[in-house]
């Protein structure tokens, strides 16, 4: 199997669980033409690192400009926005469930 090797949307984003392991989530994103902002807040605490692409994300009135390598906490229960992403992003995601 290769990180890499999966379609890209041509609209939204793709999720696709890697792994779960009891409370450990490892999840592949892959971001594709975004046509509105998306907003998030989930249950877990996420961990990101963006393998390749970039992104523009806001946490708490603050804009986060990821690149290839950047990585990114965010705690349970947290708004974020994803404001805008190159088409062909690829993310990875560790979220632990509480």
């Amino acid at each position: 199997m290769n990180f890499f090797d999966v379609a890209i949307p041509e609209r939204g984003e793709r999720f696709d669980t890697l792994l779960q392991q009891g409370r450990v989530r490892v999840e592949r994103i892959v971001s594709g033409h975004l046509d509105k902002v998306e907003e998030f807040c989930q249950e877990e605490d996420e961990w990101v690192i963006l393998c390749s692409g970039w992104a523009l994300l806001e946490m708490d009135g603050k804009r986060y400009h990821l690149k290839r390598g950047d990585f990114l906490h965010i705690p349970a229960k947290t708004p974020h926005k994803l404001l805008k992403a190159e088409p062909g992003t690829f993310w990875l995601a560790i979220h632990f469930e509480p």
